[in-house]
């Protein structure tokens, strides 16, 4: 049965966006990492970028726009791009929340030596991928040596006073399932992370977010390697929880791409299914009229409905 037949199974005609308080950016695919459970299939050869004039518009429509709260930055490794910092010091200007999607080891890049010190001045909330608090499971999704440095990363967060009680600087993990798995619950999670990561390396860090893998480009690949395509996409539709729908990230997001086409996420961006009546940034005047619009569905949105959901932020339920 398809996502949508299951909504309609279960009593909701569809989905509709209800008001945008997020603004997901995808500044470009390039990255330092080319981890095995990536849907954006990022990496270092990958040269799709945002532009300057992409990047002005963006920010001239989230002037426009009074109504979105919080401007989250993703790739690749957002950093890298070279209208990062322009983004994130105009959205902070405009007073609003900033979200840097980090995978840690660009902190130790050549070239971004001053990267802390300017997150750390602006204020950015940093969301940061770690698998796994053992080197054996990150190495095995995100390449050698990566636990090591990312440790390293964190550490220097900390020291900056990111994770730290009063600061005022957010810092909050991810966690990604190594296989064909839905995530365990959230709180328990943490609660090991926590323990983990500050007996063994004196890390502090404000809450983990669990997210289900999406099958679809890097993971969907990996799936079908293994021989678990079809394990994993039943798993998720009979883990369906309708509990799950009405938070949905979909629902208050939209997601910008590269190029500056509109996506009702970053998962349809992938799959390049556009939102339903405006396709790209030039077309309208603010993200306002945005709202309420119908949002394109799809059966890898089981993977956001599935158990106790997935978001961006975390689980839903």
């Amino acid at each position: 049965m398809s996502f949508a037949s299951t909504l309609r199974l279960h009593g909701f005609q569809g989905l509709q966006r209800a008001r945008i308080e997020t603004l997901q950016v995808n500044v470009g695919k390039i990255c330092n990492q080319a981890c095995h459970h990536c849907h954006v299939d990022a990496g270092p050869k990958r040269t799709e970028s945002m532009t300057r004039e992409t990047a002005e518009r963006v920010l001239k429509l989230l002037r426009d726009t009074p109504d979105v709260d919080t401007v989250d930055i993703t790739g690749g490794a957002p950093e890298l791009n070279p209208n990062f910092r322009a983004l994130v010091k105009e959205s902070r200007r405009l007073r609003k929340r900033v979200i840097d999607r980090c995978n840690l080891t660009i902190l130790l890049e050549p070239g971004q030596e001053d990267l802390l010190e300017f997150l750390r001045k602006n204020e950015v909330n940093v969301v940061a991928s770690l698998p796994c608090y053992t080197a054996e499971n990150v190495d095995r999704q995100r390449g050698r040596g990566v636990f090591e440095r990312s440790i390293r990363a964190l550490r220097l967060l900390n020291r900056e006073g990111y994770g730290r009680p009063g600061s005022g600087l957010s810092l909050d993990l991810v966690f990604n399932p190594g296989g064909a798995s839905l995530p365990p619950p959230q709180e328990s999670l943490e609660r090991d992370y926590r323990e983990r990561l500050r007996e063994g390396f004196g890390i502090e860090f404000g809450h983990l977010f669990t997210i289900t893998n999406m099958p679809i480009r890097r993971f969907s690949e990996y799936l079908v390697r293994i021989g678990k395509q079809e394990h994993y996409n039943t798993l998720l539709a009979g883990s369906f929880n309708p509990g799950t729908v009405e938070r949905a990230m979909c629902r208050t997001l939209i997601s910008v791409s590269w190029d500056g086409r509109l996506y009702d996420c970053d998962f349809n961006q992938m799959l390049e299914i556009p939102s339903t009546r405006h396709v790209s940034i030039w077309d309208i005047n603010s993200f306002s009229p945005l709202a309420r619009d119908e949002i394109q569905v799809g059966d890898h949105c089981f993977g956001c409905t599935a158990g106790t959901g997935s978001s961006c932020g975390g689980q839903l339920s």
